[in-house]
């Protein structure tokens, strides 16, 4: 990183991939060592891990330390809060309405074939007071702050200086992608080309960071909830189908008209 850099914007995007993977190992290394010290961390892998991020946080803000320009940031948010909405909304419906469209297919065949095994069962998730707590911090504070860093800050940042702009959106998103459940792989691909698009459109990495927060919390509500089994029974089956029909279009159909203004602006 150059340090002689003052402005937020621009010193995040000298952020190296190799400094990043240290920053990450030390990390990691003294989550173990505390591990041993404090044994909350050994018992409780929801301690661990917010430990990790926190660490890890705390990487990027010695990486940022005494930058300037947060605060404008900070209200390029509220200049930009339709884009925000709109981009969420498309993506919460595309990812959560296509994985119950998934699950919903697997019980219609399950109906017509009695040999079919149901390989996916949607349920609402219970969890202990601490274990809620874990989640909100790691999964609605730290995951969209780190996450948002880590690939779009600097890995997407740096591929596309040596590999262009499209070509490093794939590999971000799909390293992005790798890091979420099975089913969610296809929609986190294309959370992380959105987000991609909103990164450099903008040069405020506050903006995707804020579309992953509002998705979070959304996620975090709808597995403690029946939503999920609610809107796929009858005949809520039907608005389902539309509902991501209706999503799919205009994801797709934002991500080629933003890439191919991107791409132009950028080549």
């Amino acid at each position: 990183m150059d340090r002689n850099v003052k402005n937020f914007n621009t010193r995040l995007r000298t952020i190296k991939i190799w400094e990043l993977i240290i920053g990450i190992i030390i990390a990691l290394i003294l989550s173990i060592i505390l591990m041993f010290i404090f044994p909350i961390f050994e018992t409780n892998d929801d301690a661990f891990m917010l430990l990790l991020l926190v660490l890890i946080f705390a990487f990027f803000a010695w990486c940022l330390k005494d930058t300037e320009g947060l605060t404008n940031n900070i209200q390029g948010i509220f200049q930009n809060e339709k884009e925000i909405l709109y981009v969420f909304g498309i993506n919460i419906i595309f990812a959560y309405l296509f994985l119950f469209s998934v699950v919903v297919l697997d019980m219609l065949i399950g109906m017509s074939d009695p040999t079919w095994i149901n390989g996916i069962d949607i349920d609402s998730v219970s969890l202990t007071p601490s274990a809620f707590i874990y989640t909100l911090i790691t999964s609605v504070v730290f995951a969209p702050l780190i996450e948002e860093l880590v690939f779009r800050g600097v890995l997407f940042n740096r591929l596309k200086i040596r590999i262009g702009i499209v070509p490093a959106m794939l590999i971000s998103s799909i390293l992005f992608a790798l890091g979420h459940d099975f089913g969610g792989i296809v929609s986190a691909f294309l959370f992380g080309i959105c987000m991609c698009i909103l990164y450099l459109k903008t040069d405020n990495i506050l903006i995707p960071m804020s579309v992953h927060l509002i998705n979070n919390i959304a996620a975090t509500l709808l597995d403690l909830t029946a939503f999920d089994a609610f809107v796929t029974s009858f005949p809520w089956i039907i608005l389902l189908g539309i509902a991501v029909l209706l999503a799919t279009i205009l994801l797709i159909k934002y991500i080629v008209s933003e890439t191919k203004v991107l791409n132009r602006k950028f080549s």
